[in-house]
């Protein structure tokens, strides 16, 4: 599994952008959980299992990360979409 980088602003395979803001663990399975933000919208707060923000999409149109991080200063993205 890759490594995970907090404060990483990630890019999901369907185009949308986030912000991992932490990982977490979830009491009742000691599963780490990842926190991040979207980066369009309402700016909501999200949590998923780090294995599922990790993992592989099986598709044949995407054969990559389901959240690739971009190689981008967070400043320069907030600069550039409005935020």
């Amino acid at each position: 599994m890759n490594s995970l980088k907090i404060h990483g602003i990630y890019k999901h395979f369907k185009g949308d952008y986030y912000l991992v803001e932490e990982v977490g663990v979830y009491t009742e399975t000691m599963e780490e959980c990842v926190v991040y933000r979207k980066l369009y919208g309402d700016g909501g707060l999200w949590i998923r299992p780090k294995k599922m923000f990790l993992r592989e999409v099986d598709h044949e149109k995407f054969y990559k990360n389901i959240c690739i991080l971009l190689k981008l200063c967070y400043t320069l993205f907030m600069v550039e979409s409005g935020w």
